[in-house]
């Protein structure tokens, strides 16, 4: 009985997902400790969220929107004092893969919903960590380390976002999916 327990589930499991889950994974979970450059790495990691999306799933792309903030912090890419935000990047990052994919699916899988779903899925991003960033830190921190803070959670969120949108598009289309 067992035996045909595992035999089910090994045909369920898709392992060309699975081995793309891995690897995309892997490389948002540890690029955070050799690249210590908040807009390349940041953009790296919203392409990664992005092609896990699409080449994966939402499930997928999901899981990994949680990891990268841990990882930067553990990594020193995000400065200690900002530990008590990684919960709030989580989810940005998580308002930023679903925004895209409501966007995508509701303008019937176009170019042009992609790239309006990056839009409205980095400004709500955006919006929402510099809004719940600036919250928290304020309440922690010093007025002049708090505007320090607030500073790289803002603007540059909003750029890594769009950039890592036209990474995973030059990517989707090399891989043509698009």
């Amino acid at each position: 009985m067992q035996n045909i327990a595992e035999e089910q589930t090994l045909e369920k499991v898709n392992v060309q997902s699975l081995a793309r889950f891995i690897t995309l994974a892997g490389v948002a979970l540890f690029l955070p400790f050799f690249i210590h450059l908040q807009w390349l790495t940041g953009s790296v990691v919203n392409a990664i969220l992005i092609l896990v999306l699409f080449l994966v799933g939402i499930r997928s792309a999901l899981v990994v929107a949680l990891v990268p903030s841990l990882m930067a912090l553990a990594g020193g890419l995000l400065p200690a004092v900002l530990a008590p935000a990684v919960p709030f990047i989580m989810i940005s990052n998580v308002i930023f893969i679903l925004s895209l994919d409501r966007v995508y699916d509701w303008s019937k899988n176009s170019d042009r919903g992609y790239w309006l779903g990056i839009l409205v899925g980095a400004v709500l991003k955006f919006i929402f960590l510099y809004v719940s960033v600036s919250w928290v830190v304020k309440l922690l921190t010093r007025e002049e380390l708090a505007m320090a803070i607030v500073r790289m959670m803002s603007w540059s969120q909003l750029i890594t976002a769009v950039l890592g949108g036209v990474i995973a598009f030059a990517v989707l289309k090399w891989l043509k999916r698009f």
